[in-house]
């Protein structure tokens, strides 16, 4: 597809780099019902593991600090994640806007001239209907 007829959607795709990619990735795949469901499935494994099958061996038992610590870890980075992604859908609603913008504008030039022309037919039909409502001799 050439330049010219690609969509601002599909311009901006291509201009994004690796890691607003990944970003989006992530964002998306955080942001989903089959994710939140796979991570308290994980949990509860971690916690039967380390309660039920290793109870006397346990790498983590109960209260599980070890689980504590990743959870917190993966907080912070779930949040700069966020914040990038949120960041990067600002963006995109700003230039949305403007091609809104551009688009009505340009859309009310045309209707203008449009109306203009509209103006000429109805002034040229009012003088065609004096033409021939005028009695002949």
């Amino acid at each position: 597809m050439t330049d010219e007829n690609k969509t601002w959607h599909q311009k901006h795709k291509d201009s994004l780099t690796r890691g607003q990619r990944a970003a989006d990735l992530m964002r998306n795949g955080m942001g989903s019902w089959p994710f939140v469901g796979g991570f308290i499935g994980f949990m509860i494994i971690w916690a039967a593991i380390n309660t039920l099958v290793l109870a006397s061996k346990a790498w983590d038992p109960y209260p599980y600090i070890l689980l504590n610590l990743f959870l917190s870890m993966l907080a912070g980075l779930q949040g700069a994640i966020l914040l990038i992604a949120a960041k990067r859908q600002d963006a995109i609603a700003g230039v949305m806007a403007q091609h809104d913008y551009d688009t009505n504008l340009k859309a009310e030039k045309e209707i203008q001239a449009l109306m203009t022309i509209n103006r000429q037919q109805l002034e040229i039909l009012a003088e065609l209907k004096a033409l021939g409502d005028t009695p002949r001799t």
